[in-house]
């Protein structure tokens, strides 16, 4: 019998492809003739491909140009089907070692008697497989109060120095591993008080002095 659209279904369809499904009671060899199809051309694409179930095969095939439909592979059928027959073995093993790495970070207390424009000694004992570590200096809100230092370890500790900023409270430091932020430790909360020394007159003459020598004015 003759091409039926009706025996025509799309499976698939997307980026310029369709799986095509098509069932006849007409033999293999009748639909893989010339222009069997041709009355849907416009809609097949080469490279598509078709189910195709027929009285006597089974068969994948694929749609050529034209579309002329190509040899394919048969799946079933009186007709001596393709007999595919693949076999593998594989054998497969893994091993996994594993083994506790201790690191960790100990930061060293802070000198007392912080005073705005001096200068804070910072260290760190470090234990383990760490390369670098990160001292901050944070304020009461915990932002960075800039520059961060960024120490190689070596020999187990790290050092760094910063100069106190403004005077206020609730100041901590920070060192953390540069790779893994997650380890680190941070200070109790300390304050930095004013440079009295600023406030300071000198006396020369009988006269009072600024710091800087300048007279002061009566």
């Amino acid at each position: 019998m003759p091409f039926s659209s009706a025996n025509l279904a799309a499976l698939v369809q997307g980026n310029a492809f369709t799986l095509w499904q098509y069932r006849t009671t007409d033999t293999r060899s009748a639909v893989t003739a010339a222009g069997y199809f041709a009355a849907v051309a416009g809609s097949m694409r080469a490279g598509d491909l078709m189910v195709l179930q027929t009285t006597d095969a089974v068969a994948l095939v694929p749609i050529r140009s034209g579309p002329t439909v190509g040899t394919g592979v048969t799946l079933d059928g009186a007709v001596g089907p393709v007999s595919l027959v693949r076999t593998a073995g594989q054998n497969f093993s893994l091993v996994q070692a594993a083994a506790a790495v201790v690191r960790s970070i100990i930061l060293a207390p802070l000198a007392a008697g912080l005073v705005a424009g001096s200068s804070i000694p910072v260290s760190a004992t470090i234990i383990g497989p760490i390369g670098q570590v990160v001292f901050s200096l944070r304020d009461s809100v915990g932002a960075v109060v800039p520059p961060v230092q960024v120490v190689t370890v070596t020999a187990g500790t790290a050092a760094a120095s910063f100069t106190a900023p403004a005077a206020g409270s609730s100041y901590r430091i920070r060192v953390e591993d540069a790779v893994d932020p997650v380890l680190g430790a941070i200070s109790g909360s300390f304050s930095i008080g004013t440079n009295l020394g600023a406030l300071m007159l000198l006396e020369s003459d009988g006269r009072l002095l600024s710091e800087t020598g300048d007279l002061l004015q009566q």
